[in-house]
């Protein structure tokens, strides 16, 4: 008679989890248990084999505070200086200002910003929320502030707001919301992401861009309390589904 799994298929061994979670090999992962080096709920636990239910799990894994989260999906604070792409160039990458484990997942930016570009960014290891977020079929909307070279006259903001004609694209491309908070502040909603965009709109109303910043994506605006270079895990991804 072959022997009966009484596992709940809602568990899994403790090794597992830290690998899943990127602490490291399946061999560094089982050392880093079978050492005391991580303790669940406070406790130290030293069975690789010890079984939990993962999502939302409490550890400490050497010192390291951490929740487990099965999908990653977190927002940073872009500072400038800093590349989105996963190989950067000349400008260190974004994926350095997070710490080692979520390096390990690879996680993926949603979408682009500049090195020049500070603000709002989400990182995740989710497929499809990835894509929902940067299929221009959805509509997200992005906010971005915008620091302007001249003054901004009606002129320009109606142009944004009727739609502009791009270099690579003979159909128009329009702001969803073009609001002067200032002579030299533009609040610029898009729905769209091609490359450049915001530059090459202002640009083709007669402006220039001095300096960039995301505030918002969807129904999630980029937190006071979160500081330039910080991140956070984002536990409500409702809130940038459109």
């Amino acid at each position: 008679m072959s022997k009966k799994n009484t596992k709940s298929p809602r568990t899994e061994a403790l090794s597992q989890i830290l690998f899943q979670q990127g602490f490291g090999t399946r061999r560094e992962c089982e050392g880093l248990i079978v050492h005391g080096l991580v303790q669940v709920r406070g406790e130290v636990v030293d069975d690789p084999d010890a079984d939990f239910m993962s999502d939302g799990l409490p550890l400490d894994v050497d010192g390291l505070n951490w929740i487990c989260h099965d999908v990653a999906l977190v927002m940073l604070h872009k500072p400038a200086g800093y590349e989105c792409s996963l190989k950067p160039g000349a400008w260190p990458g974004v994926h350095n200002l997070l710490p080692v484990p979520l390096r390990r997942r690879g996680l993926q930016p949603v979408g682009r910003l500049d090195q020049d570009t500070t603000g709002l960014l989400l990182l995740t290891d989710d497929g499809p929320l990835l894509h929902k977020l940067t299929s221009p079929k959805h509509h997200v909307p992005k906010v971005y502030e915008v620091t302007v070279k001249h003054p901004l006259d009606v002129r320009q903001q109606s142009a944004l707001l009727a739609g502009v004609v791009l270099d690579d694209d003979p159909q128009p491309v329009k702001a969803e919301s073009a609001d002067m908070v200032s002579a030299h502040h533009l609040r610029l909603t898009l729905t769209q992401g091609k490359y450049h965009q915001v530059k090459r709109m202002v640009a083709a109303v007669g402006n220039r861009v001095e300096a960039l910043h995301r505030s918002a994506i969807g129904r999630l605006t980029l937190p006071d309390d979160l500081a330039v270079g910080q991140w956070r895990w984002l536990d409500e991804p409702a809130l940038v589904l459109p």
